[in-house]
């Protein structure tokens, strides 16, 4: 980013990088006593007539933290970087970049289309370099260099250095030259945006998959989805939004268990949920795509890894993004011996479904095999439209075998 002529500085107690906004205003006086007690505080680049800033370094000298953002005219973030402090506290490592490029005004913040460079650095002189042209929907290009000692640190800046260390939203020129460069080494890795299991087998009867038999998948009511966006969390989390979200047509939707026949030598056989689906179309499934939430970038993902949402209750829920937490009241509300909306829940075989009422929503809780992430499929059309919305419930049965 060409460092502006006029531009201001102003601080900050904190800073939100997705709102662009931030905490109480610090008088420089102010901030520059905690530059020096080392406590957390935020400075912001602006330009004169622009709305949003040019860039934004949060400050936490204690905790050996300097993180900063790039935003274009629209608001985006064009760059992210993580520099720290280690064991010399008069340089910093430049741990991690991150660098998206939008197509044009219109494209949104984190659109998966758009192209992005990630670059991971270590101590030692080595980075990881991840370059995806086509977004998270095309493949990564990858690869491990040594990076010289000069690109990976740089001095710590001084309080009043910094009108002279603008926020960068370009990739450094020894990155750049990597990606031009026709050096060896370089390999070519699938999105994980986009997953290769089948789930339709798991919902189709008589399908034979090693030590399982698929059954006939059993219905599990129906959910409103009358906002157009559908949550799929854990009802028992303590955050109050859900942060894996799926906008769909407005409508009501049927849930299914997919219910497989398990081959077990040492107990017998057995049966169990393998997969929920909620079903929004009709048409066959041509891909299968992660479902993202806030700040998810399938550049920091390594192999193996996936995005999904969090229960430590073994549970999950599909149900209305807009009336989450008052469903999530509800249901727990339902639980209470005597409660009025206990004829509300009722059971299913993959957890329970709640009918939502007056709320015009509804809420399919669904037993996970544990805790942990639970990946969120989304089965799309050729035309990129929403089939269905696929969570695998067992991960000790392996669908792909």
């Amino acid at each position: 980013m060409p460092e502006a002529t006029c531009m201001t500085v102003t601080f900050a107690e904190s800073w939100d990088a997705a709102s662009r906004t931030g905490g109480r205003e610090l008088s420089p006086g102010e901030a520059r006593a905690r530059d020096a007690a080392g406590l957390p505080y935020v400075v912001v680049h602006r330009a004169p007539g622009r709305e949003v800033p040019l860039g934004v370094r949060m400050v936490a000298w204690q905790a050996g933290v300097l993180d900063t953002w790039a935003y274009d005219e629209h608001g985006r973030r064009t760059a992210e970087t993580e520099l720290r402090l280690l064991t010399d506290e008069r340089r910093l490592l430049i741990r991690s970049l991150l660098v998206r490029q939008y197509q044009d005004g219109r494209t949104a913040e984190f659109d998966v289309d758009a192209p992005r460079t990630s670059v991971d650095l270590a101590a030692d002189g080595t980075a990881r370099i991840s370059h995806q042209p086509e977004g998270m929907r095309g493949a990564s290009l990858e690869a491990e260099v040594a990076v010289a000692d000069e690109d990976l640190w740089t001095a710590r800046p001084g309080f009043d250095d910094w009108p002279g260390l603008p926020v960068a939203d370009a990739l450094p020129d020894w990155v750049a030259a990597q990606l031009v460069s026709e050096a060896s080494g370089w390999r070519r890795e699938p999105s994980r945006l986009l997953g290769s299991t089948d789930f339709d087998r798991v919902f189709r009867p008589g399908t034979h998959i090693p030590g399982l038999t698929v059954l006939d998948p059993v219905p599990c009511g129906s959910v409103r989805v009358p906002s157009g966006v559908l949550a799929v969390a854990c009802p028992q989390s303590w955050d109050r939004e859900p942060r894996i979200t799926v906008a769909v047509p407005p409508g009501t939707y049927r849930v299914k268990a997919a219910l497989v026949e398990v081959a077990d030598q040492g107990y017998g056989s057995y049966e169990d949920v393998l997969a929920v689906r909620m079903q929004i179309g009709d048409a066959p499934v041509a891909v299968w795509e992660m479902a993202l939430g806030p700040r998810d970038d399938t550049l920091r993902l390594r192999s193996g890894e996936a995005f999904g949402f969090d229960t430590d209750g073994a549970t999950g829920a599909f149900g209305d993004a807009g009336v989450w937490q008052d469903l999530r009241d509800q249901l727990e509300r339902s639980n209470w011996r005597g409660s009025p909306e206990a004829d509300k829940l009722t059971d299913s075989v993959a957890g329970m479904h709640l009918d939502g009422g007056d709320l015009g929503a509804d809420l399919a809780v669904f037993c996970t095999g544990g805790d942990g992430v639970y990946p969120v499929w989304v089965g799309r059309s050729a035309s990129g439209e929403v089939v269905c919305v696929d969570v695998q419930t067992a991960f000790d049965l392996d669908i792909d075998a």
